[in-house]
């Protein structure tokens, strides 16, 4: 591992630690040449499935994009970043068991607004108005009703 500071591959670990909940290994290492310290975090390397857009196209899956659309609808909500990272965790899980090379990106959304239900009703209401194109107060009524349920 080259020393971000100095760029010297002369690197040794000097403490890890396991991840509170197993999922990555947290390592301190220390620079041979300049003696300063920094961390890495080691992680499994997994395939999400491709992404097919309404049009067809094939994407890579994007964790900041799907934490990004996330943090848009949260965006001046009473939740935490940890609930989000929670969250966004839960839906590439899903996506990960789902055992498939491709995903249609309304299936993605659809698990984004389960959890932003789960999370915050005003967020849902949020993303479900952008997500399902709202064209009139009646859909939003709608989908208000069905939160109430």
């Amino acid at each position: 591992m080259k020393c971000p500071f100095c760029g010297n591959a002369d690197t040794q670990v000097v403490e890890t630690r396991m991840a509170e909940d197993g999922d990555f290994i947290r390592r301190r290492r220390q620079c041979g040449a300049c003696e300063k310290r920094f961390t890495t975090y080691e992680r499994p390397d997994v395939t999400f499935p491709a992404v097919v857009k309404k049009d067809g196209r094939r994407i890579e899956y994007e964790r900041a994009k799907l934490l990004g659309s996330m943090n848009l609808a949260l965006r001046k909500r009473p939740v935490s970043t940890e609930q989000i990272d929670t969250a966004v965790e839960r839906i590439e899980e899903k996506l990960l068991n789902l055992g498939v090379r491709e995903i249609p990106s309304s299936r993605i959304g659809e698990l984004v607004m389960r959890e932003l239900k789960k999370l915050d009703k005003v967020a849902y209401v949020r993303f479900a108005s952008v997500y399902r194109s709202f064209e009139d107060l009646d859909e939003f009524k709608t989908v208000i009703d069905e939160i109430r349920r």
